[in-house]
């Protein structure tokens, strides 16, 4: 910025000394006007010119039609630009001293004009087409990364739709053998409580089944589009709570405040739905014989992106001050019983993250913590907006 302003006055004080005259005060003038070249480049190339035409000036015009050229190119622009300098280097001042019948003088002098009106109109349009360039192949490669994540999504997607067949060949093959073992069961005992619990088996696999194919079909939707594959297999909701708890085989104590489908917010209650659900199955794991209260009741407000309590206690997130109706979930379980037997059955830890994470896109809570008699107790609160 200073640079040119400094060449441009140090060829005004060479060419016109130090002596004040009106040469020395348009080549300052001119030189100064560079400071706002970039802001008014074709104002500033005009107030160069007398500095070119009376003080013989040649840094402070050149500059100024390098700046205009880079940064508002146009032909006509350029054109007339270009022979105004052209002008003013070519006529001496005062313009009674141009001597017509000087040929080959005013020809070197005209080829000297013109060299000096090209070169930097040149260099500008030199400049910003290399500049364009440069953000032609910085949008090509932001073009090419887009294309690359899109590839790699792509992939994925295909192999989230071959892992979900062969999950789908697996695991259906293993539970349509159970509902198989257990409808066999059923027909050949006598036992009237044996034959209730093969049915009970029957009817969990069913179920299993469905959900599995509902599950499938949501991993093979294009662009994971789960919308698309809902009509699948129907999603539970509050109107399932009871026919789960009587399955779960657990001794339970359900107090349900909720008309289920009454607030119509289906996303909510599939949600209390699978709060229940991975918290009754919490209980079989780890409180065998315990006790359990299961309580679904609806909440005049529901703080949203509140955060959660993790399995540990530790509390995250931070309030943003959102409130909506919504519906709390509560599931409460006693100590296990010392008598009964642990179930062997697997477990990654994940479960209640999966339903902190699933609270908290909702907008609500969750809170999931040991209680002061040795039981433990999951909370969960939605609102209804987010349905």
């Amino acid at each position: 910025m200073v640079v040119p302003v400094l060449l441009a006055i140090a060829d005004a004080v060479l060419v016109n000394g130090l002596e004040l005259a009106l040469e020395l005060g348009v080549s300052v003038v001119a030189a100064a006007a560079l400071l706002l070249r970039h802001r008014f480049p074709l104002p500033v190339f005009l107030v160069t010119l007398p500095g070119l035409y009376i003080g013989y000036i040649w840094f402070a015009p050149m500059i100024a039609l390098y700046t205009l050229s880079a940064r508002r190119p146009g032909r006509v622009r350029l054109g007339i630009c270009a022979v105004l300098l052209i002008a003013a280097h070519f006529f001496p001042y005062p313009i009674s001293d141009f001597e017509l019948t000087e040929y080959r003088d005013n020809t070197l002098v005209l080829i000297d004009a013109c060299v000096t009106s090209a070169t930097p109109i040149a260099l500008g349009l030199l400049v910003r087409t290399r500049r364009e360039l440069a953000s032609r192949v910085e949008d090509l490669t932001r073009s090419l990364r887009r294309e690359d994540r899109l590839l790699a999504d792509r992939v994925k997607t295909t192999e989230r739709a071959r892992l979900a067949r062969e999950m789908h060949d697996v695991v259906a093959h293993q539970v349509s053998l159970i509902s198989l073992q257990a409808g066999a069961v059923q027909v050949s005992t006598e036992d009237e409580a044996a034959r209730t619990g093969a049915r009970t088996i029957r009817e969990l696999s069913v179920r299993t089944l469905e959900e599995l194919r509902h599950m499938v079909g949501v991993l093979r939707a294009d662009g994971g589009d789960a919308a698309g594959a809902d009509g699948l297999a129907p999603q539970p909701d509050l109107e399932e709570l009871p026919r789960l708890i009587e399955m779960s085989a657990l001794d339970v104590t359900y107090e349900g405040g909720v008309v289920a489908g009454a607030s119509g917010a289906k996303t909510v209650e599939r949600a209390a739905f699978r709060t229940v659900q991975e918290a009754l199955t919490n209980v079989r794991k780890h409180a065998p014989g315990a006790r359990v209260r299961v309580r679904v009741d609806p909440v005049e407000a529901v703080d949203g992106a509140r955060g959660a309590v993790s399995e540990a206690g530790g509390a995250a997130g931070a309030d943003d001050g959102r409130t909506a109706p919504g519906l709390r979930v509560e599931i409460r379980n006693g100590p296990p019983d010392a008598t009964a037997t642990v179930p062997a059955l697997p477990g990654g830890g994940h479960g209640l993250v999966g339903l902190r994470e699933r609270a908290q896109s909702l907008g609500g809570t969750l809170e999931a913590r040991h209680t002061s008699d040795g039981g433990f107790v999951v909370r969960a609160e939605f609102p209804y907006a987010a349905g």
